[in-house]
């Protein structure tokens, strides 16, 4: 749980609460390999951001396997103040800690930005018969780790075959 930011352009950034639903919550929580019941938070419940605000209008149908499918904004375009920061919980009993500092967030989107993995990317695959088979593996903090298969589906799957 916390507030949601999104990396573009070589920026960090959070999203406006306008039209922030939990559709839009069930995307971040997929798209962040998370399992539970997602919850959206508005009115910077999680604490105002800073820097930019990179998106508004967000308008998923709950179906998309990232925001970056969803109906929104234009990048950078929008009419808010921190105050309306969007925020996501996955559940409060999976998931990840809160972590303040976006640095610290194991990054899930691969080559986007600064130190998130190395060789093609934050995930790979290893153990397979073939390069496009075998256990799921998240370079985080300077090693790679596994992913435990607690609440994975197909969908998981999906994600990870389109992030290779």
């Amino acid at each position: 749980e916390g507030r949601v930011e999104v990396y573009h352009d070589g920026k960090w950034g959070t999203i406006c609460d306008d039209q922030w639903d939990d559709r839009d919550a069930e995307v971040v929580c997929r798209q962040l390999g998370l399992s539970g019941t997602p919850k959206a938070l508005s009115w910077a419940h999680y604490g105002q951001g800073s820097g930019p605000i990179l998106l508004d209008e967000v308008q998923c149908s709950g179906n998309e396997l990232s925001l970056d499918q969803c109906k929104k904004s234009d990048w950078g375009q929008q009419n808010c103040d921190h105050i309306e920061d969007a925020g996501v919980s996955c559940d409060p009993f999976t998931g990840n800690p809160l972590v303040q500092d976006p640095a610290q967030l194991p990054c899930m989107t691969p080559t986007r930005a600064a130190g998130c993995g190395t060789e093609k990317g934050a995930i790979r695959l290893a153990g397979g018969r073939s390069p496009s088979e075998g256990r799921v593996e998240v370079y985080y903090n300077g090693d790679w780790g596994t992913v435990c298969d607690d609440g994975w589906t197909d969908l998981s799957a999906q994600v990870v075959c389109r992030q290779l």
